[in-house]
């Protein structure tokens, strides 16, 4: 099982378009944040797997180690929603599906310290994904190119001694229309969260980060943005009657925290078969 030894201790932990099985995912960051954590709750907010450009050619062992170790929270009964994204929308089929503490959802409400949190993906507001997919898709390719040439941009800056760059980021700056959808999204999502009375609004899809209250003259909400473990490698954290935003890049890991990870990877794939039986060997746990 997970050792909880010197983990923080979060109410609801969220994560979203983390884009397991493409290039671009930090599946090894990832599983080091989840390790130093102890959450109650987790709300994994769309896009978790990458369905879309899911090939069987590329699911690195870090990858798999990420379902494994999410599993293994299973085992323990912490509570996991699944809320669906778009490029894992094919899970949609599936809606409702629950086994032990997990459950696959479109959307969750819960109730936190006498307040109302509203999850959901955030892809119902993409008309790009409503009316051309193709397009959607295509888009989706360019951006996991864009991010491989990012690495490549990012190892030749560094070996110079520069510092990183994202150039998705600085394209999606430059691009008003861009710039137009990501305050259109927010707005959107604001206006009907404030209608229905809810006191937060959590989301992810565009992968902008981000806390911030919102006043309009119909009310008041704040809304709440997961970001990505593509660029950002974000997560946003609830405890103690607050959210803050995690950034990996502004954490610091020492090696001997990491030890015990492919120990309890073990452990965790003893516990995982017995839950899921034969669909744990179709997806090949051995590594």
């Amino acid at each position: 099982m997970n050792s909880n030894k010197k983990k923080r201790k979060l109410d609801v932990v969220v994560i979203s378009d983390v884009h397991l099985g493409t290039y671009g995912c930090h599946a090894k960051e990832l599983l080091r944040y989840l390790k130093s954590i102890n959450p109650t709750t987790i709300i994994l907010n769309g896009d978790i797997i990458d369905i879309w450009q899911f090939k069987k050619s590329y699911w690195p062992k870090a990858h798999m180690k990420v379902i494994k170790y999410i599993i293994g929270w299973i085992s323990e009964g912490k509570e996991i929603y699944y809320i669906t994204g778009n490029h894992d929308e094919m899970l949609r089929k599936f809606i409702d599906f629950k086994i032990s503490s997990f459950s696959i959802k479109n959307k969750v409400v819960l109730e936190l310290d006498g307040k109302k949190a509203w999850f959901f993906h955030g892809d119902v507001f993409d008309v790009t994904m409503e009316h051309s997919k193709w397009l959607a898709k295509l888009g989706a390719k360019g951006y996991d190119l864009l991010i491989l040439i990012n690495k490549l941009v990012n190892n030749i800056s560094e070996f110079f001694g520069k510092g990183k760059i994202s150039l998705s980021k600085k394209i999606k700056d430059s691009v008003k229309s861009a710039v137009k959808f990501v305050n259109n999204f927010e707005k959107t999502a604001t206006n009907i969260a404030i209608q229905n009375k809810f006191d937060y609004v959590v989301c992810g899809h565009i992968h902008q980060p981000v806390i911030k209250n919102i006043v309009t003259n119909e009310g008041e909400v704040m809304y709440l943005n997961s970001g990505d473990w593509i660029e950002n490698l974000t997560a946003l954290e609830y405890n103690n009657k607050k959210w803050s935003l995690y950034k990996y890049n502004d954490a610091h890991y020492k090696k001997e925290d990491f030890k015990v990870i492919n120990n309890e990877i073990d452990v965790i794939d003893k516990t995982a078969k017995e839950i899921f039986g034969e669909l744990v060997e179709d997806f090949n746990f051995k590594n």
